[in-house]
């Protein structure tokens, strides 16, 4: 039986079930404000948008979905076995010895993961590469999609990805930014003046709203990037 299958079968291709597939996963250093605080974003992402499925996980015209924010990584994994990419009977192994599952993900163990995280700060640069990459392959189709926290928009490799972005009109990349009140050193006007300074096209909703998520992640930005800002409650994660 394939684990899309399985997903499917046992009623966890719902966002209902995602509570109870993050319960699967236990231990220490989970992270929990941090995986909570991506839950919705994620689900909206997988479930009504990103153009990949287990099926064409390796399609050169699929969807990249980059995860920088990898550190408490169980709501990501919850998703990827409610959409089938990884067996549901993964997740109670989670952070084990043997574990495909870590405390980051890793691209080489985990079906559908685009990149490994680890330090902050490096997701949104790789996904910057990604969207060149493709536009120098003359693939125009597929869309880059990365998850950043609000805090990790303190590291200067995001900084210097934003500035240049914009300029390059990377039309085809778009960044949500869980904002959960962590920064250190926020900038006056909010995360999105900070973007839309540099010619990125800019909302900022609440991340728990799935129809004004999926708004804002569908919503037209010819000729530039586009960043979603997704305010959740502060959690200090």
């Amino acid at each position: 039986m394939t684990a899309t299958a399985t997903a499917t079968e046992h009623g966890y291709d719902r966002y209902e079930a995602l509570s109870g597939l993050m319960a699967l996963m236990s231990g220490d250093e989970k992270h929990g404000p941090a995986a909570t605080s991506t839950l919705d974003a994620l689900w909206v992402l997988y479930d009504r948008v990103l153009r990949v499925d287990p099926e064409r996980a390796d399609d050169p015209g699929r969807d990249r979905f980059l995860l920088s924010k990898g550190h408490g990584p169980m709501a990501y994994y919850a998703v990827l076995a409610a959409k089938g990419f990884v067996p549901v009977d993964w997740l109670p192994e989670f952070g084990s010895y043997d574990s495909p599952l870590g405390h980051h993900p890793d691209r080489v163990l985990v079906p559908g993961a685009e990149i490994g995280s680890g330090s902050l700060g490096h997701g949104l640069p790789i996904a910057v590469g990604t969207a060149l990459g493709l536009r120098a392959q003359g693939l125009h189709d597929p869309h880059v999609w990365v998850l950043v926290g609000d805090a990790e928009l303190d590291e200067g490799s995001n900084h210097e990805a934003i500035a240049y972005a914009g300029p390059a009109g990377l039309d085809r990349l778009h960044t949500v930014v869980i904002d959960n009140s962590s920064a250190s050193w926020a900038l006056p006007g909010g995360i999105a003046a900070r973007f839309e300074a540099a010619g990125w096209s800019a909302a900022t909703l609440d991340g728990r709203d799935h129809e004004a998520l999926y708004a804002a992640f569908t919503a037209p930005h010819p000729g530039r990037p586009r960043v979603v800002v997704a305010q959740v409650e502060p959690k200090g994660d």
